[in-house]
């Protein structure tokens, strides 16, 4: 029988299953390293389906790999499971309507990111059984996507060091093999520790930690100018010394996230934004410390894994929808902006409110986003794909997208990426000159300049804030 339709069967056989994880999943909507019922949840399914699972790696609690077989070749499917904080939104309802004001909601759609790549590691394992299949199967289960980078710790422990190729998707507005670049980040906490004082009586005896942010910010502002055009650097105040006007502020913070074309270029950012905070102690005369969060690479690229994931998906019919489907996708599509409905995710896709066919992009695009996926490419051949989990336009990071997420369309789109992987993944363990392409692919792009790890000696994942 043609592995693609095995495949297919394999995944439609349990997909209420599938669909019933992604729904519990976006339900439970944990926000970075906070995962412990998302990571539990599929950590349990996993045992049930005849994976063994190590929990707690790389030192991250909500962290495991699950196993299945022994050997080589070592496939590796990337599974998260992390929300975004202020993101609470009803699913399959086209208007701004939260669960909780305030809540969680899974903005980036990694209810199904993790379910979809759990469905490829199940269907892999089973077909492994089917057909006498030799080789391991493994289950990342890697949190904090969103803000922590646990992959860049992961790698960094050296739990891909066995790893022969790895796969992972992403929900997405069209259904294609991902060939974009991302950048590379560096994620820190600027601290001020200043002095108290009551701000009418004796303004002259406070030193304000506030003012150093404050004058730390504008001094960033000064140097993006300054910075490369890819560049990115945002901040957010995580802690402003408190709700009283009437005191000097001695405790106050910022995190800043720098973004950089290669791992170097952030670094080399990161330690200028430190000058400039340093400036801003000295001018407040307070004290500063730095506390490193997290970080992450840039993407290495595998035409050769690519080109496998782009027949497998040519090769499977996409998704279809129904017209209540459409509809609600033409819905949404209203609540979107012009500036949306044209955005990037647009490109090519005029007139479709719902991407049903596989798009075929050959060009490496500029992406200004990031992901620690990036880590697990610079040391094991990696490959991703899209598929359409909502409409056309729809904005990561948005309500529309944890709307569409939990229903129906989302649902559809994660288990075409279950399939896709899965698919991708038995064609390159059944072919060893096709995983040594891959990985001379690799070797190649990284001869110049191996992997340089983001994060530095010491640093920690999930740092208590």
């Amino acid at each position: 029988m043609d592995h693609v339709k095995n495949i297919e069967d394999l995944i439609e056989q349990k997909s209420d299953l599938f669909v019933s994880m992604s729904e519990k999943i976006w339900e439970f909507a944990e926000t970075s390293f906070q995962e412990k019922q998302s990571a539990k949840y599929i950590a349990e399914n996993l045992v049930k389906q005849g994976f063994t699972v190590e929990e707690e790696v790389a030192g991250i609690k909500t962290a495991f790999v699950a196993s299945f077989g022994s050997g080589k070749p070592v496939v590796a499917f990337l599974g998260e499971y992390d929300a975004l904080a202020g993101l609470s939104q009803e699913k399959g309802v086209s208007e701004y309507q939260p669960v909780e004001k305030g809540g969680n909601g899974h903005g980036c759609g990694h209810n199904l990111l993790g379910t979809g790549s759990f469905a490829s590691a199940v269907a892999v394992k089973d077909y492994m059984e089917e057909h006498g299949l030799s080789g391991t199967v493994r289950y990342y289960g890697c949190p904090a996507e969103e803000s922590g980078d646990a992959k860049a710790y992961m790698v960094k422990a050296g739990l891909f060091v066995d790893v022969d190729f790895a796969i992972c998707w992403h929900p997405a507005p069209v259904n294609s093999v991902l060939r974009m670049d991302v950048l590379a980040t560096q994620q820190v906490y600027f601290r001020f520790k200043g002095r108290s004082a009551h701000a009418a009586a004796s303004p002259y005896l406070g030193r304000s930690a506030l003012d150093a942010v404050e004058l730390m910010n504008i001094g960033v502002n000064y140097l993006r100018e300054h910075i490369v055009p890819e560049a990115r650097v945002h901040y957010a105040v995580t802690n402003t010394g408190g709700h009283s006007p009437n005191v000097v502020q001695s405790d106050a913070e910022v995190l800043y996230l720098i973004r950089g074309r290669t791992v170097p270029q952030a670094k080399e950012m990161y330690e200028r934004v430190c000058k400039i905070a340093e400036g801003a102690a000295l001018m407040t005369e307070t004290e500063l410390e730095i506390v490193f969060d997290s970080g992450s690479s840039d993407l290495v690229h595998n035409h050769v894994l690519d080109d496998v994931v782009q027949s497998s998906m040519t090769r499977m019919a996409p998704p279809t929808y129904t017209d209540q489907e459409r509809e609600f996708a033409k819905a949404i599509r209203e609540t979107l902006s012009e500036a949306e409905r044209d955005s990037y995710w647009a490109k090519g896709l005029k007139g479709h409110s719902l991407t049903d066919f596989v798009v075929d992009r050959e060009e490496i695009d500029e992406m200004t986003g990031s992901t620690d996926v990036a880590d697990v490419s610079w040391v094991t051949p990696t490959t991703q794909c899209l598929t359409t989990c909502f409409a056309n336009g729809t904005s990561l990071h948005s309500w529309q997208a944890v709307s569409q997420v939990g229903m129906s369309i989302g649902q559809k789109g994660m288990l075409y990426a279950g399939k896709v992987m899965a698919a991708t993944a038995i064609e390159v363990m059944q072919n060893e000159e096709l995983l040594a392409q891959a990985k001379r692919e690799l070797e190649e792009r990284t001869a110049e300049i191996g992997y340089i790890s983001p994060i530095p000696e010491g640093a920690k994942p999930g740092l208590e804030k």
